[in-house]
């Protein structure tokens, strides 16, 4: 057996070897080692951060047009190596192969979008009162950031962070998260490749406890991105305000779909196995409530149940799977966890429920995708988040019912309604309490030339991609000038 590769971090423009390291497997097959990468401390995150302040003069004077040309380079190499990296996070993470290759272009995308936005950065030029005065406001990079991303979307949500981080002229620190690290280096390889200057860019992977917590406390940094849980963000939130940093927070969701008598059956009932169990339901926008309209119940139940049995759950990188594994055993149980817990609130299994551990699925995390009916919007299954493919079926007299349903929760990230009329959708638009809405769509699937992010307990703090990710990423310099 060949030794297992070694993935270092990044530091300063260099590769450093820590002693410890921890391993990453795949969960799909525990046997395959994807590699063993360094285990950071908090003394490397403030090595990283002295790094990235003495890196922050010369990047963020650099014009924003030659910083985008070192993001065009990343993206190219990115895109020479496409099936290789998304093999790879198929390995590491468990989705399936043609989503890990959509995720990956997705990546290159946004690094492309981002450094065109370098010869695009505007700034506001407004008339003044006062005759023969000039006045204006431009951008201005922050410092040093600090970028804690989870393991689900591994290439892409470091890539959404990380480029207008950049592109406004800030340096970074990078932490992967441990349960799939490989996509992020990654990235942070080919920006050593393209030629990003020492210390613009650092990478430090470890526990969250110790290097996350370093990433907050690291005197140099100045803003604090995160994505993840909403237990693990809370805590952070107050650990920046204590230092008075910006923080931006993406979080939980409990997303709903509605679904109207009106809506075309074989569409509805694709959008939601779609938006619930791709990517095994591991999406923060995925559906995890199916909130259908009384004189369409039945028919869309039978539909649904019918269409999560038919799905091929097995190990990503086989031809015809659509159902990867769980990211790991912790989740793995979560979701039997909230099936047990569902049957104790009264509801019904409709298929799914089960671990799958037999045959070439026995040395991973599968778990059989699960329809429940019987919901009520009060039983911890519609109230709390599984993260796993797992959709409550709740039904509702009308579209006033269901709107209520949808929007009694903590949560506010994305919904989606399916039907046929144009009233309905406007209305449904206008009073739906999420950040992101769709039609006749998936409630999973964004897009990265728009904002991104959640209302209420989803989210806090500017929006992520589009044009709006530079609100976070820099300030404003207002500037009057009389000749």
């Amino acid at each position: 057996m060949s030794e297992a590769k070694r993935f270092p971090n990044y530091i300063a423009g260099e590769w450093v070897e820590g002693g410890q390291t921890f391993e990453n497997r795949n969960p799909a097959n525990q046997d395959d080692l994807v590699g063993l990468f360094s285990k950071g401390s908090a003394a490397d995150v403030l090595r990283a951060a002295d790094a990235a302040e003495a890196a922050f003069a010369s990047w963020s004077k650099m014009p924003a047009p030659a910083r985008g040309a070192f993001l065009f380079k990343v993206a190219d190499i990115l895109e020479k190596n496409l099936d290789s990296l998304a093999k790879e996070m198929t390995r590491e993470e468990g989705k399936t192969f043609p989503e890990a290759k959509g995720e990956t272009m997705r990546s290159i995308n946004i690094f492309r979008y981002f450094a065109g936005e370098g010869s695009r950065m505007g700034g506001h030029l407004v008339p003044s009162e006062r005759p023969g005065v000039f006045m204006w406001a431009q951008r201005k990079a922050i410092g040093v950031v600090s970028q804690i991303n989870p393991w689900n979307f591994p290439s892409a949500i470091p890539a959404w962070k990380l480029a207008p981080a950049l592109i406004a002229g800030n340096t970074v620190l990078v932490k992967p998260a441990s349960a799939a690290p490989l996509s992020a280096w990654r990235i942070i390889e080919a920006c050593h490749q393209a030629g990003i200057p020492k210390g613009v860019v650092n990478f430090i992977a470890g526990s969250g406890g110790e290097v996350g917590k370093a990433m907050v406390d690291a005197e140099p940094v100045k803003a604090v991105s995160f994505t993840g849980s909403c237990e693990v963000g809370h805590g952070l939130h107050a650990r920046a305000s204590a230092r008075r940093l910006r923080i931006q927070l993406e979080m939980g969701g409990k997303n709903p779909t509605i679904v109207l008598n009106d809506a075309i059956l074989a569409d509805a009932v694709g959008a939601v196995v779609n938006a619930s169990m791709f990517s095994t339901g591991q999406k923060c926008t995925a559906t995890s409530r199916v909130i259908v309209e009384a004189g369409i119940y039945d028919d869309f139940v039978a539909a649904t149940v019918k269409a999560v049995k038919a799905l091929k759950v097995g190990d990503g990188l086989a031809d015809g799977v659509q159902i990867g594994p769980a990211i790991d055993k912790s989740q793995l149980d979560i979701d039997l966890k909230y099936c047990e817990i569902a049957k104790e609130e009264g509801c019904t299994i409709e298929c799914g429920g089960r671990i799958l551990n037999e045959g070439p699925l026995a040395k991973g995390f599968f778990f059989e995708p699960t329809v429940i009916t019987g919901v009520t919007n009060s039983m911890r299954i519609a109230r709390e988040e599984v993260f796993g493919p797992v959709l409550a079926v709740i039904k509702a007299k009308d579209f006033d019912e269901a709107m209520s349903i949808a929007n009694d929760t903590e949560f506010g990230l994305s919904a989606s309604i399916q039907t046929q009329n144009t009233a309905r959708v406007f209305e449904f638009i206008n009073n739906i309490e999420a950040g992101l809405v769709t039609v006749n769509l998936p409630s999973a699937g964004v897009e990265y030339q728009l904002p991104f992010g959640g209302t209420k307990g989803s989210s806090f703090g500017p929006k992520e991609q589009g044009p709006a990710a530079l609100d976070f990423y820099s300030d404003w310099k207002t500037i009057y000038l009389k000749p």
